[in-house]
């Protein structure tokens, strides 16, 4: 059972497999899992292995092996459910530029109230979460394109500021599909957010794509909006502080620490 079952989620997954090849840090997971299995299963690879079997065989899994397998997978598949079995590598880490300013416990409200012809679209995330690190290009891509004056992004990290998640009504369960979570906020109040909520607490299925989040947050009307306000006058006096260079990290801590 703990090698049939991901060789069941792999084939259900065939049809994705054409985005999973073009990542390479997808590729370098398949090749571990298939690592593994090869030097466990084929002489002379595993005749050098220590075991715990009975028999003695050690090109057969025991039972202490066995058992973290049959673990793994069963938490691997109640998260993604339809995920492969696997021995993933993360998704490296976003290190490119951007142009979004870090949040956290106490400066997301101060920044958020500061000025309020401000609007602010803010990314909730967690380190720890691959679809969080998957999406993270794709943010800072959408905060070269669209940040100004009056149209400001921002990140917090709620797997580390706990209390950010509990006022914002974000879960960072390791079953949620609240990460990440958009909250546009306008006037220093949240307008809308993606994924939305049900009435039972539920986070409704929505896909993180680029085009997604400008059809939904409604970005190319927001920034003309931003920018018309900037020639009339009508902007963030100078002495109030805009969104940081992509180079700035508040607080003194690194980009890869937030």
């Amino acid at each position: 059972m703990a090698v049939l079952a991901p060789l069941i989620a792999l084939v259900y997954s065939v049809p994705r497999l054409s985005r999973w090849l073009a990542r390479p840090y997808y590729l370098l997971s398949a090749l571990l899992s298939v690592a593994f299995l090869l030097v466990r299963k084929l002489p002379p690879l595993c005749s050098s292995l220590p075991t715990q079997r009975e028999d003695g065989n050690p090109c057969d899994f025991d039972w202490r092996e066995v058992e973290i397998l049959m673990f793994l997978s069963a938490i691997v598949m109640m998260k993604n459910r339809r995920s492969m079995f696997l021995m993933t590598c993360k998704p490296p880490l976003y290190m490119g530029p951007e142009y979004i300013k870090y949040f956290n416990d106490k400066t997301i409200d101060e920044e958020l109230e500061r000025d309020k012809r401000v609007t602010w679209i803010v990314e909730f995330f967690a380190n720890w979460s691959n679809d969080c690190q998957s999406f993270a290009p794709i943010y800072a891509d959408l905060s070269l394109k669209y940040n100004c004056t009056g149209l400001n992004f921002g990140k917090v990290d709620v797997g580390r500021y706990t209390d950010v998640s509990v006022r914002y009504k974000v879960s960072t369960s390791p079953l949620t599909k609240q990460l990440p979570t958009l909250i546009l906020f306008q006037g220093g109040k949240e307008v809308m957010r993606r994924p939305q909520i049900d009435k039972k607490g539920r986070a409704v299925s929505w896909t993180f794509s680029e085009e997604n989040v400008i059809r939904e947050f409604n970005l190319n009307e927001l920034y003309q909006r931003a920018k018309k306000l900037s020639k009339a006058g009508d902007n963030i006096p100078e002495e109030q502080p805009v969104a940081p260079t992509p180079t700035e990290v508040p607080d003194g801590e690194s980009k890869k620490d937030k």
